[in-house]
């Protein structure tokens, strides 16, 4: 039997999560059980409380807040040692409307995907401001450039995996998991697809974006780590043949004035003829390291996902479980 779990990551959601639990699917077809999995961010009001009322299936508790990145890696981990066969997060402040669960999960089911990314069509959000339209756009086009991707809304939280791709995402980044996600998926050969989706009336403030400037900021951090992660060769290679190119182009320059006579005029060309020549050696050797700490960092993944087979395949059928069961020990991750 398929098992479904759709995982909500909370952080204080006592008002909310009631009407984002009775907007989601309770079947869906290709599907034959469809459960409920609440991440507990370390909530100080009665998320925790208002979940059991309304009858979650599973829960996974932090005693403090940790940030939606580790939210949501323990609820990935969690949803894979009940033994889903598809993965589907959507938000606790009901942004994403339940309706559109069915089209998020079909490409997956279906086999066409190992991971759908709902598309919010952002430019058409009525409570999201100009600037934060156009920094949607030009963050998803330049996270399509790292990646290597057509994803239209990279920024989407709405998503659904195959337990394939979930086992494969191995996410560091402590800020935010959906940048970080899609550059690895790319990088790592897994077939991605977008969908239209709708999405609820705004409910509440963004808790993730504090400020514009900090959010820019930490994406940018978080795409550039993500793409040298992958690419690191590449990355380091190219800068070193940049400035060994330009710290060449300068020794030839002085060379040229030397040879007329009037290379005293221009020694400073020499000295940072040689910086850039020096720093140029240098990220080729770093190109060369990195090149290894990537093929080791393969290795290690590729080994994690044979262990992680393997604990499914030695363990018994967590969907055998009750439907009513909790889960209120700390989460791993």
């Amino acid at each position: 039997m398929s098992l479904l779990i759709i995982q909500i990551p909370c952080l204080n959601e006592e008002q909310t999560l009631p009407v984002t639990v009775a907007d989601l699917p309770r079947s869906i077809e290709g599907v034959d059980r469809v459960e409920y999995l609440i991440i507990d961010d370390g909530s100080t009001d009665r998320t925790v409380e208002v979940a059991r009322q309304l009858g979650v299936h599973h829960l996974v508790r932090f005693p403090r807040n940790r940030g939606l990145a580790a939210a949501f890696r323990a609820g990935i981990n969690a949803s894979l040692a009940l033994g889903a066969d598809y993965i589907v997060n959507t938000d606790g402040d009901n942004q994403y409307s339940g309706d559109a669960i069915p089209r998020l999960v079909e490409p997956v089911v279906a086999g066409r995907a190992d991971v759908v990314i709902g598309d919010r069509k952002t430019s058409g959000i009525a409570h999201f401001s100009w600037t934060k339209k156009r920094l949607q756009s030009l963050g998803s086009w330049v996270v399509r450039q790292f990646s290597g991707t057509e994803v239209p809304d990279a920024t989407s939280g709405f998503r659904c995996w195959s337990r394939e791709a979930a086992m494969r995402m191995n996410l560091v980044g402590e800020y935010t998991y959906t940048l970080e996600s899609i550059i690895q998926a790319g990088h790592g050969g897994m077939k991605i697809e977008s969908v239209e989706v709708t999405t609820n009336e705004k409910l509440r403030e963004s808790r993730l974006i504090s400020s514009i400037r900090s959010y820019v900021s930490r994406s940018a951090v978080t795409i550039l780590r993500s793409y040298l992660l992958y690419k690191p060769f590449r990355s380091f290679l190219t800068l070193g043949g940049l400035s060994f190119a330009a710290g060449f182009g300068l020794g030839l320059r002085f060379l040229w004035f030397y040879a007329q006579g009037q290379g005293s005029g221009h020694v400073q060309s020499v000295v940072l003829s040689a910086a850039l020549l020096v720093i140029g050696v240098q990220l080729g050797m770093m190109a060369m390291l990195s090149d290894l700490v990537a093929a080791n960092r393969k290795l290690s993944e590729e080994a994690l996902l044979r262990l992680r087979r393997l604990e499914a395949a030695s363990s018994s059928n967590p969907a055998d479980a009750p439907s009513t069961r909790l889960s209120d020990g700390p989460a791993t991750d």
